[in-house]
């Protein structure tokens, strides 16, 4: 075991080290030694994304009394006039008997659209002479005032009219503010963190006065633009004010008093007598059975719940116009005592908020998320122990990682990076969803992602050498997909000389020396430039590899460095795809009037050294042996067949799924023993019918040859020639003629001799 961790240290202790001191990095960012606004926003972007991902459901006690764009439409240009919103306010309250109805709207200037005004203006003035008219105007007054009709429709019910803060330069005073939830009186010298405000614009006296209570709606976007928090309570002068979201939800419950609650030292515990601490923990309303604990945060701050997308299609609250509650036509089991808000909508009204969830979010909708949090108890709060919490899990995962990774393989190390951020992520949104815990995660993954990467890379730069140098080695040879192939195991190849089975291939063009002659020299260029990419684009595509170009010649082998089982058969198929790719580059040849290509390739497979070979100037990965040599000379000799390949019998007999036409047997210079050799045809399988027949015709010919039997040699081979005209069966009529005037001698074994390469 000693000797096991002695190697594991050697081996490893540099990428451990490099381990701790990305977790030594992560932890100075979590205690904030080291600020990084990217993992503050990544953890934002978590935030957000814990809310986008929630499937909402319908609250049924929340309505959201909509002035919408068919309310307007109907019923005219907001803002309307005070008897039609009295008419409103008359309907929630006692038609459908609204539990609590929250205004998201404000009414800070008098409403003169009765004329009432102007009329009273005539009476104490040019007319004041006309008693009848001052009399009138008395007995109109309940009809004609406007603001006093909606605040007799406000007076007793339970409505909470919204109002706002400012602290723009040049903000003025306007209107009247609700009473204060508490004041500074209230909290014993105590200096509470809050927003505060400079200038308001708020209700009417007369309808502030004659409404239940009253609550701000400013919200206070992040530096981002969006809206996640929202103040419970805000400061102005001396008093705290409650927000529209907390006053509706206190009026909805029956609560009276809202009250500090402080966290005492002594226990632990909540309390608002025992000690003299800065900072609020939560808000108690006081109810009935029990009071409603809101816990807040820094600057008496909530984080908002959203339970849906927003607006009529966002699936968390019912949206109803409200043309049809002033007409009382919408069905009354689906409203009847519910928590109403009215707002809107409408774009133009200037009431759509940037939210994680949605970036038109209807501002009411706001409040009525908060409301629901508030109802039922449920917050999702920071805890005072999150940095801790992320400093544990940022040792433990980094730990974990840093450990493990450098000793496993890219995939092993994929999965287990993969498997810890997965289970950090769902233990992170267990807690929020269940608890309702916001915790820190763009720490712990971003240490996830750096360790991985980091291993990842290591081991990279390592075994870039090894790969460099299989490339340096065999990139010119093989095709790039190969050396891929072989960079991902390097210690399994290498150039040192070896003797292995494989095939070689030798292909040259036929009347080069014509060819230049006719081309100038950039065409000359361009002509054999395309030759042979094409020729090694064939060789490479099949696992060719590509020795070198002798001329206008092109060499090839396969089975190394790759081992490659069925190399015969992979270089017969080239051969015969090199002879296709021809006729396609003489059609482009044609089109420029350069002469027609045409080539001969010989195939041979065999014993041979392969390995890096030559000089201590220069050396190349090469193939040499016999069976080299003859690849070499069938490719010279394919011109005195007229074929265009030909294969010698270990190639032919590795490769059996291929048809051949044997042509002759012959004797190669260098070489002593005869040597059958064959053309290629195509795949057995695909052979065409006739070429079948004219095959068995030939090879029964052939054998007539071999016997002497000239008569019937030639009659057999005059008939092929009348079907198919052939360069071989000229060659062999002729050879039958030359017997004929020269037999040849007893002992013939019907062998060709070539006596040149």
């Amino acid at each position: 075991m000693l000797r096991r961790l002695r190697t594991a240290l050697a081996k490893y202790w540099a990428r451990w080290l490099l381990a701790l001191l990305l977790i030594g990095l992560a932890e100075a960012m979590v205690s904030g030694l080291l600020p990084n606004p990217v993992v503050e926003r990544m953890d934002l972007f978590f935030y957000d994304l814990r809310m986008r991902v929630a499937k909402p459901a319908l609250d049924p006690r929340i309505v959201i009394v909509d002035i919408d764009e068919r309310s307007i439409d109907e019923l005219g240009r907001w803002p309307w006039s005070r008897d039609l919103v009295a008419k409103l306010v008359q309907q929630m309250t006692q038609t459908y008997q609204a539990q609590a109805v929250g205004f998201d709207v404000v009414f800070a200037e008098p409403d003169t659209t009765s004329g009432y005004g102007r009329l009273e203006d005539l009476a104490h003035g040019p007319l004041k002479d006309v008693p009848q008219l001052a009399q009138q105007l008395r007995m109109l007054k309940p009809q004609m005032d406007y603001d006093g009709r909606l605040a007799a429709a406000l007076k007793g019910q339970p409505v909470v009219m919204g109002y706002a803060f400012s602290n723009e330069s040049g903000a003025v005073v306007k209107g009247e503010l609700p009473p204060p939830a508490f004041t500074v009186a209230d909290l014993g010298g105590r200096d509470v963190d809050v927003v505060r405000w400079r200038a308001y614009g708020a209700n009417l006296p007369q309808l502030q006065s004659a409404a239940r209570a009253g609550g701000f709606f400013n919200p206070v976007p992040d530096d981002d633009g969006l809206i996640r928090t929202v103040s419970l309570l805000a400061r102005h002068g001396d008093n705290f004010y409650e927000s529209l979201a907390l006053a509706t939800a206190r009026v909805a419950v029956g609560g009276k008093r809202i009250k500090p609650v402080f966290l005492t030292s002594a226990d632990g515990l909540l309390g608002s007598q025992k000690e003299n601490y800065d900072a609020l923990a939560a808000i108690a309303v006081e109810a009935r059975p029990q009071p409603l604990i809101i816990p807040v945060e820094r600057r008496l701050t909530t984080l908002v719940t959203y339970r849906g997308h927003g607006g009529p299609q966002g699936g968390a609250y019912r949206y109803v116009p409200a043309i049809d509650v002033i007409r009382g036509t919408y069905p009354h089991d689906q409203l009847d005592g519910r928590i109403m808000l009215v707002g809107t909508t409408v774009p133009g009204l200037n009431d759509l908020r940037a939210t994680p969830v949605n970036p038109v979010y209807p501002g009411v909708e706001i409040h009525a998320n908060l409301i629901a949090s508030i109802i039922d108890d449920d917050f999702k709060t920071r805890p005072d122990f999150a940095a801790g919490y992320d400093g544990v899990q940022v040792a433990l995962a980094g730990l974990l990682l840093g450990l493990l990774l450098p000793m496993l393989g890219p995939l092993a190390s994929m999965l287990l990076s993969l498997g810890t951020a997965g289970a950090l992520a769902w233990l992170n949104y267990w807690l929020y969803d269940s608890a309702g815990m916001v915790l820190p995660l763009a720490s712990v993954l971003l240490l996830v992602v750096l360790l991985f990467i980091s291993n990842l890379g290591w081991g990279y730069l390592f075994e870039y050498r090894n790969r460099k140098a299989i490339v340096n080695l065999f990139g010119e040879y093989v095709a790039p997909e190969l050396v891929a192939e072989m960079a991902a195991n390097p210690a399994s190849y290498n150039m040192e000389g070896e003797i292995r089975e494989l095939t070689v291939m030798f292909s040259d063009v036929r009347g080069f020396t014509t060819i230049s002659e006719s081309l100038q020299p950039n065409e000359l260029r361009e002509y054999i430039n395309l030759y042979l990419t094409a020729m090694s684009e064939d060789i490479r595509g099949n696992r060719g590899t590509l020795d070198k170009y002798i001329g206008d010649a092109v060499m090839a082998f396969w089975g190394a460095p790759l081992d490659v089982p069925d190399h015969a058969a992979r270089a017969v198929a080239t051969a015969l795809k090199m002879q296709q790719t021809t006729l396609l580059l003489n059609e482009e040849f044609t089109r420029r009037n350069w002469p027609p290509l045409k080539i001969g390739i010989g195939v041979n497979s065999g014993q041979m050294r392969v390995g890096d070979m030559g000089s201590r100037i220069r050396k190349a990965y090469t193939v040499m042996g016999d069976a080299v040599n003859l690849s070499s000379r069938l490719e010279s000799i394919t011109k005195v067949y007229g074929v265009g390949v030909l294969v010698g019998e270990a190639t032919r007999q590795a490769a059996p799924q291929f048809a051949y036409r044997e042509l002759d047997r012959v004797r190669v210079k260098g070489k002593n023993e005869p040597v059958p050799i064959f053309e290629p045809l195509a795949l057995e399988s695909e052979l065409d019918a006739d070429l079948r027949a004219e095959v068995q015709q030939w090879h029964a010919a052939l054998a007539l040859v071999r016997a002497q039997r000239w008569d019937e040699a030639q009659h057999a081979i005059e008939r092929l020639q009348a079907t198919q005209a052939r360069g071989l069966y000229t060659l062999y009529l002729e050879r039958i003629a030359h017997f004929r005037q020269t037999p040849p001698a007893a002992h013939w074994d019907g062998v060709t001799t070539f006596e040149t390469k």
